[in-house]
């Protein structure tokens, strides 16, 4: 059944951990691309030039790490694509990082879930101008109580996904169509058809994938892509 409330791995840039501040391992993992004119953005660069699209990219990616990786209450990673981009002079230098691996996203992130650190994980990309860390405690939060917890993008796909991964690892990401609005309903219908215990949704927030997304988000996006207070 879905429930639905209303609701520092720390290390240099070769990805080496850092002293461990605690027993309980929450881990944030901010899945990134090399900000690499014409290998993102691609959508966004069709409607307003390659070089804007990147030069956005490149802001919300120091602007979302920056505000979320100095957190206490989490340790953040970046999952870097692609694989040699790990090394990357032009990503934050102050956050450990790995390498993406699998074929596609959904086994991208089945990968990021499956590894053996212990403790609840919570994946997010670059490209949600207005997420703060209030939303990613809440995301914690839901997993206190919950199974898996998902964060509702306005298109129809998820902006936030989240396992605790006790008592296990759920596969999440089978048979999904990606970047349409069934997406996330694809990977609801496939955790029931697991027997999930519960899934948690916490607040819909918009991406930034067309001209038209960042008219919409003007309010938050601003000159340094900075949203307002949490």
């Amino acid at each position: 059944m879905v429930e639905r409330p209303s609701i520092n791995l720390r290390g240099n840039p070769q990805g080496k951990p850092a002293t461990r501040r605690s027993g309980y391992h929450r881990q944030l993992v901010i899945m990134v691309k090399e900000p690499v004119a014409g290998r993102v953005k691609t959508r966004l660069g069709r409607d307003i030039g390659v070089s804007a699209a990147t030069s956005f990219y490149r802001h919300t990616l120091r602007a979302v790490t920056s505000r979320l990786s100095c957190d206490p209450r989490w340790q953040t990673v970046l999952s870097v694509a692609p694989a040699p981009a790990v090394a990357s002079v032009c990503l934050p230098a102050h956050i450990a990082r790995s390498p993406q691996t699998g074929h596609d996203l959904g086994d991208r992130m089945q990968a990021i879930f499956a590894r053996p650190q212990p403790g609840p994980v919570v994946i997010i990309g670059t490209d949600i101008p207005a997420v703060t860390p209030t939303h990613i405690a809440q995301a914690f939060q839901a997993l206190g109580r919950h199974d898996v917890v998902f964060g509702p993008a306005t298109d129809g796909g998820f902006w936030l996904v989240g396992m605790r991964r006790i008592p296990r690892v759920f596969e999440a990401f089978r048979n999904v169509r990606w970047s349409t609005a069934d997406t996330l309903r694809d990977c609801l219908d496939g955790l029931e058809r697991h027997r999930v215990a519960s899934v948690a949704t916490v607040a819909t927030l918009s991406d930034a994938d067309e001209a038209g997304d960042l008219l919409a988000l003007g309010h938050v996006i601003g000159r340094h892509v900075l949203p307002k207070a949490a």
